[in-house]
C-alpha cells in the first residue's frame, strides 16, 4: 500500500498522508459518509463526493496533525 491515497473530489485534489495519519478520527466524526479508519487506524476514503464541498473541506480541515491536503481547481493549496 502506498504512503498516499489521493482522489480528485468535485474539482479538488486531496491526499491522505498515510505516514502523518494517527488515527484520530475527527475527519471520520466530520463527514463519515468521506472517511473511515482502515484496520491499522488510518485514515481512507469511501464516498467523499457525496458530501457537501464545505462540510467535507472542514472534515479535511480538522485533521489535528494536517494529514489530509486539499489543493483547489488552480492548483493553489487550501488545507491545510
Amino acid at each position: 500500500m502506498s504512503d498516499f491515497e489521493e482522489r480528485l473530489v468535485g474539482g479538488l485534489r486531496v491526499r491522505i498522508d498515510r505516514t502523518l495519519c494517527v488515527g484520530f478520527g475527527d475527519c471520520v466524526t466530520e463527514a463519515p459518509e468521506a472517511f473511515v479508519l482502515d484496520d491499522h487506524g488510518v485514515a481512507i476514503f469511501v464516498k467523499p463526493e457525496e458530501v457537501d464541498r464545505q462540510r467535507f473541506l472542514r472534515a479535511c480541515d480538522v485533521c489535528p496533525v494536517d494529514a489530509i491536503t486539499v489543493w483547489d481547481e488552480t492548483g493553489g493549496q487550501i488545507v491545510p
